[in-house]
């Protein structure tokens, strides 16, 4: 088999040419990141079915279907990770096809030729594939994850990973896909994922593919179950209403009505809870005495252990640097939730 790593000077395949067994190419690989973004609203990718089940970090399905639909601005993850990702991702590719005397090429957004909903975007496509005989057509998947992640790797690929790979492999027509993960920086894997091996996967995650598009194309904003998590809704609708002004009726909203009672009912148990927490820390310094630990059956139990953390006198800085204020401080507005005492107060009567 080839040594080659990278088919650096291979000719591009050219939009709408066929590119894998079933898909079809929209846009190439170095095609403007603004084009790539408007046209992957056109259909459902390995990312966005992660969301929709639930398992993505970034989104669920509300946040697919406000994207599809417009609702969200064309933006792109410019976080650290999303940088150091996108940074190590030929290194990542260069070094799975090393270690696999393979070649490797990128390809860009493709779309199944029967079912164009269905996207996804390949990292690399394995020309010469490590297994059987070379000539199976398979792609590599690049993943790069923080040292804290490593025990979703402990027994394979992590689930969000699992549901992207099998999902490009649902769009392309393979029979496989590859991962090569970095995590920490410094620990490399990689993983085969057989689309064989999770048939009954494959089948819930075209329904659901199929499901999500039908309510995209309808209109029709899908209901989550109410474990979703809220970090990702609050980014949601931070996003979704950036610049809110006037009021809305809520006399036939119930369950908005309900949502006020429900966090009135968390703020006061969470109140309630602080106090606790205090009255037992004086309690526990009452123990101490003078000591700053303490042991049971010469085991340690408890501790107050010192703590530091950079502070800035704002004020200071102001009078003596106003310069380097000035650069460095800046006003970033906020949103309180308020709810009125005469509310509150009613709620808790």
């Amino acid at each position: 088999m080839s040594t080659t790593t990278v088919q650096a000077g291979a000719q591009a395949p050219a939009a709408g040419r066929r590119v894998t067994p079933t898909g079809r190419l929209i846009l190439p690989a170095d095609a403007d990141r603004a084009d790539w973004l408007t046209a992957r609203r056109s259909g459902i990718g390995s990312s966005d079915i992660a969301a929709i089940l639930g398992i993505s970090r970034y989104g669920n399905a509300l946040s697919v279907y406000h994207d599809k639909t417009g609702g969200l601005p064309l933006e792109s993850d410019d976080s650290e990770p999303a940088l150091w990702g996108r940074a190590f991702e030929e290194t990542v590719a260069r070094e799975w096809a090393r270690r696999n005397r393979s070649v490797i090429r990128r390809v860009g957004l493709v779309a199944n030729i029967d079912r164009p909903h269905e996207m996804c975007t390949l990292d690399r496509r394995v020309l010469e594939c490590p297994l059987a005989d070379g000539r199976e057509k398979c792609a590599v998947e690049i993943k790069c994850r923080d040292k804290m992640k490593a025990g979703q790797f402990r027994k394979g690929v992590a689930d969000d990973v699992l549901v992207q790979t099998l999902w490009q492999a649902i769009v392309c027509g393979f029979d496989h896909i590859h991962a090569a993960v970095l995590i920490g920086g410094n620990d490399y894997r990689q993983y085969v994922i057989r689309v064989a091996d999770h048939a009954q996967l494959v089948d819930d995650l075209r329904a659901a593919g199929e499901r999500a598009w039908q309510q995209i194309t309808e209109r029709r904003p899908p209901v989550l179950a109410h474990d979703a998590d809220p970090d990702v809704l609050l980014d949601l609708y931070e996003r979704l209403h950036p610049d809110r002004a006037g009021a809305v009726d809520l006399t036939r909203d119930v369950d908005t009505q309900d949502a006020v009672a429900d966090y009135l009912d968390a703020h006061n148990d969470e109140t309630e809870a602080g106090r606790r927490k205090k009255a037992a820390k004086a309690r526990i310094l009452a123990g101490l005495g003078g000591a700053e630990a303490a042991t049971v059956l010469d085991r340690p139990f408890v501790s107050l252990d010192e703590t530091r953390r950079e502070y800035c006198d704002t004020k200071r800085l102001a009078e003596r640097w106003p310069d380097a204020y000035a650069d460095c401080v800046e006003d970033r507005v906020s949103r309180r939730l308020t709810i009125p005492r005469s509310v509150r107060e009613e709620h808790n009567a």
